[in-house]
């Protein structure tokens, strides 16, 4: 039994948290399950760092190859230690489907579960229509006990979240926000500026981090802050401190890396970079997911070689 949508909204306040910069964490392996020990140690680093949320379970995460006992645990172990810091950082998991049905059946099974609300992509390989779509999340909507985040990613998709449907939808009470990975600039600024009020739009493009920030959006989903955590916390702060030119040096910074991290299929080189700096015992991803190549593992080496060395000049 789902609970009310209005009783659930005020009871998460998801709304009010999406904004900042918002990790989507990767899912450490070890021989082919789940390694609680690197998960442990990667939510007591982030949880101590300036980050405003965490996803799980989504691209990142490699949620589409993980069972729901799997994410039920990886939910309940992050929320334990995230309880433990010294601020409350929400959570979101990442579910995505193309049956409609199955998905409200997904929900009913993690209504219970320690979380403020979900990320939930578009369905993929279907290709529904825009009428489609609307009534797709409309349902889910009507049925989450937690608010949703939507997510626009139509090169994985293949399908488009066009602008009328995403206002139709961001009128839902229960749809409080969206992932922006339309990779349309024109699309994502015109939905800033017809967005209805406290509907939150984050950008989950990398690469575009700096460019997003520059048109309005609220903060980013990005998977390079694996990395460079506090730098890509810290554009984001110079931006609403209206400190555009030291954001941009920021940036510059940083720019190169959010290519690099996605040089193969993510989140394969940035388990990589993790492993090697022991935030995690293994770079382990599962299949269809494949490590990183000896080409791409040479650079990245090279780009940590650099990094350390910077380091160890700055003390």
């Amino acid at each position: 039994m789902t609970a009310p949508v209005s009783s659930c909204v005020q009871s998460s306040g998801l709304r009010s948290h999406l904004h900042g910069l918002w990790l989507p964490l990767v899912t450490p392996f070890c021989d082919g399950v789940v390694d609680e020990v690197s998960l442990r140690r990667l939510v007591t680093h982030y949880a101590a760092l300036p980050i405003d949320g965490l996803i799980l379970a989504a691209t990142s995460g490699e949620g589409l190859a993980l069972g729901m006992s799997e994410l039920e645990w990886i939910v309940a172990v992050a929320r334990e230690i995230s309880a433990e810091s010294r601020r409350y950082l929400p959570i979101c998991l990442g579910l995505a489907g193309s049956h409609t049905r199955k998905m409200c059946n997904t929900l009913d099974e993690t209504a219970g579960w320690p979380i403020d609300g979900y990320l939930i992509s578009s369905p993929y390989y279907s290709r529904p229509s825009q009428r489609g779509l609307l009534q797709h999340f409309t349902v889910l909507a009507d049925h989450a006990s937690w608010p949703i985040m939507l997510y626009n990613i139509p090169y994985r998709a293949s399908v488009n979240l066009e602008t009328e449907t995403l206002l139709e939808l961001a009128c839902h009470p229960n749809i409080v926000g969206m992932k922006d990975c339309g990779a349309n600039r024109a699309q994502s600024i015109e939905l800033l500026r017809r967005r209805p009020a406290g509907f939150r739009i984050l950008t989950g493009e990398d690469a575009l981090y700096f460019e997003a920030l520059s048109d309005g959006a609220d903060g980013a989903i990005l998977l390079s802050a694996h990395i460079e955590t506090a730098t890509f916390a810290a554009i984001g702060s110079l931006f609403r401190e209206g400190e555009q030119g030291a954001a941009r040096a920021r940036w510059e910074s940083v720019s190169a890396l959010t290519r690099l991290l996605f040089a193969e299929p993510s989140p394969a080189p940035a388990k990589y970079w993790l492993a090697r700096n022991g935030l995690i015992d293994s770079a382990e991803v599962r299949l269809p997911m494949v490590e990183v190549s000896r080409e791409l593992a040479a650079r990245l080496d090279a780009e940590i070689a650099r990094c350390q060395a910077v380091l160890t000049g700055a003390d």
